[in-house]
């Protein structure tokens, strides 16, 4: 690219921005702005085209984007909070709640629910948090979309995660496109000490 090279860039087949390069641009990214009138959920087919002075254009190979504008859970109720009341917290047993881990959660896992959460998407990924630890689940099919998300806490975690009066289990979301959830509201558990 050259001083006076013209560059456009195309969405969706439409003109949405350009800049004459100057020699300050030279050998460096240049970054366009896409108008917000143009994103909408889905793929984008994008491009852009160079225009040298004199020259034939020439024009980049189409690439598809995706666009979520929508973030898992919902927006946030206020931008200076580290948690979304958007999702509900995991769901456990009463029993667990209120008398905390037995000796069978150490031997089969710890069975938990996750609720169906707002914008809820194929390829969402959760990660569930217990204490310190953290535990990646499948991306989401189309047939967990607006389904609860059935989960067991494994024994080995469970252990890994040590013997805590009050421990903190919650979840976040990020999906396709990185949109991240943050955290739900945390459930705390009981994990010490383990009764028979």
């Amino acid at each position: 690219m050259d001083e006076g090279d013209l560059i456009e860039l195309f969405w969706d087949g439409c003109y949405v921005a350009s800049k004459i390069l100057k020699a300050s641009d030279i050998d460096k990214t240049i970054v366009l702005r896409v108008p917000e009138s143009f994103l909408q959920n889905g793929k984008a087919r994008t491009y852009y085209r160079v225009m040298k002075i004199g020259g034939t254009p020439l024009t980049s190979p189409c690439r598809k984007l995706w666009v979520k504008l929508s973030a898992p859970g919902g927006n946030l109720i206020s931008a200076h909070t580290e948690e979304n009341q958007g999702l509900a917290p995991l769901y456990v047993a009463p029993s667990v709640i209120r008398r905390g881990l037995s000796r069978r959660h150490l031997e089969g896992g710890l069975p938990m629910t996750i609720e169906p959460y707002l914008n809820m998407a194929v390829h969402d990924e959760i990660t569930v948090r217990w204490g310190d630890l953290r535990m990646d689940l499948p991306p989401l099919i189309a047939e967990d979309v607006g389904e609860p998300i059935d989960l067991v806490i494994p024994p080995a975690l469970i252990i890994e995660g040590g013997e805590e009066q009050r421990l903190e289990v919650t979840y976040c979301v990020i999906d396709r496109v990185g949109n991240n959830s943050l955290w739900a509201p945390p459930r705390l558990i009981k994990a010490l000490p383990i009764d028979e």
